[in-house]
């Protein structure tokens, strides 16, 4: 995630995905079964898919049977959704037309960054009926010290401005200000924080295919970008041909005032 405070004023980022929507779909990770059990055990009647992107958690929400309606800013983005046989409509979830619909769970997994830290709570709250919950969600890789300074010398050589960046391989928490946010909109009863591990392995290819599907990278020059995915296979197949990511995803599930 995008650590900077004001990362949603960045629109051209924001909205860079869609350059990259079938990668993206392919090999970004998924989300952590116990997240998704936690969700279903809400019993909530309609979902809303916030920042949806091409349906990484609605997909899995929908295969448990339940009624998931994606807002995506995106069109290519949604479009890769709607192939999956989910529900999107286009637009910036802040300003999108809800037409008096109202849900018991809205979800927004790897996206919640990019929402206007005031007027996103506050439409969230509108749009979530009494007592519903905003569950918010995001993936956080980890790697063994041998494979981080392996990556990291690539990185010195060719983008040392990203060598905080989340997908380098350095494990991130949220540092507070999304959960602050929501208690300052006064529309938030609780904030709940829970964190699920698990590990995700990936060969050289796909490690480089998901590292550019990240706004940080996609805003490189593409020769400086082609140069550093040429050197991170390099340096992942000199550690056996693939890495280990041992995933944090943290999770923030606020209830709305009854």
């Amino acid at each position: 995630m995008p650590n900077e405070e004001l990362v949603h004023t960045d629109r051209a980022r924001a909205e860079s995905f869609g350059s990259v929507a079938e990668q993206y779909d392919r090999y970004r990770p998924s989300y952590p079964g116990p997240l998704i059990d936690d969700l279903v055990a809400l019993r909530p009647g309609s979902i809303l898919d916030v920042g949806c992107g091409t349906g990484k958690a609605a997909v899995l929400l929908a295969a448990r049977g339940l009624s998931v309606l994606g807002v995506e800013i995106d069109a290519r983005m949604a479009a890769v959704a709607r192939t999956h046989g989910l529900s999107v409509e286009v637009g910036a979830f802040e300003t999108w037309d809800d037409a008096g619909r109202r849900f018991d769970l809205i979800t927004c997994g790897q996206a919640w960054h990019w929402m206007d830290p005031k007027r996103g709570p506050i439409k969230a709250a509108e749009v979530l009926r009494p007592a519903g919950i905003l569950a918010l969600f995001w993936n956080y890789g980890e790697l063994d010290p041998r494979a981080q300074a392996a990556l990291d010398d690539v990185y010195r050589r060719h983008a040392p401005e990203l060598l905080s960046s989340v997908v380098s391989g350095r494990s991130r928490q949220s540092d507070g200000r999304h959960a602050a946010e929501l208690e300052a909109s006064g529309r938030f009863t609780s904030v709940e924080t829970r964190t699920y591990q698990w590990q995700h392995r990936h060969s050289a290819a796909d490690w480089v295919a998901t590292v550019q599907t990240h706004s940080d990278h996609l805003r490189l020059p593409a020769d400086r970008r082609a140069c550093l995915a040429a050197d991170l296979i390099t340096a992942i197949d000199g550690l056996g041909g693939a890495i280990d990511s041992q995933v944090r995803t943290y999770a923030m599930f606020a209830g709305r005032e009854r």
